[in-house]
């Protein structure tokens, strides 16, 4: 009987671990990422978390939020990373510049590369993004 018992009670837990396996698989990670530095090597950082995390989890959701000196990361003829945003938009990553950054800083929209899409608030795309569950991710070191 204890045998019994034993063998079922590892039945169970393998078939909960392939569930819980099969659940992952299944789930779509929605990730936010606040770039607020105007710090190329933490860009360059950035990109390659992007292309790992969509490399790894293809259906991934991930929005980039660029404020403050963040912003510079999405200015034409200053950005040093254009190319790599190019391919993540490719991949489905949306890049989004704060427009409050871009007026105290007096960037306009036609500065903005083209891959890059606008909100109003960067700070509150971010929290409104963490309240419909999206996981937040600072950027930078």
């Amino acid at each position: 009987m204890k045998r019994v018992l034993f063998a079922l009670f590892v039945l169970l837990s393998a078939l909960t671990g392939m569930a819980q396996a099969d659940n992952n698989a299944k789930r779509v990670h929605r990730i936010v990422f606040q770039l607020s530095t105007d710090d190329t090597l933490a860009q360059k950082a950035l990109m390659k978390q992007l292309n790992n995390i969509t490399t790894v989890a293809p259906g991934t959701k991930i929005e980039v939020v660029c404020h403050g000196p963040g912003l510079g990361m999405l200015i034409t003829g200053k950005t040093i990373v254009q190319e790599k945003i190019r391919q993540m938009k490719d991949k489905g990553v949306d890049f989004v510049a704060c427009e409050f950054s871009m007026s105290e800083r007096k960037v306009t929209k036609e500065q903005i590369i083209p891959e890059a899409g606008f909100v109003k608030a960067g700070i509150i795309e971010i929290v409104t993004r963490q309240e419909e569950g999206w996981s937040y991710i600072k950027s930078g070191f």
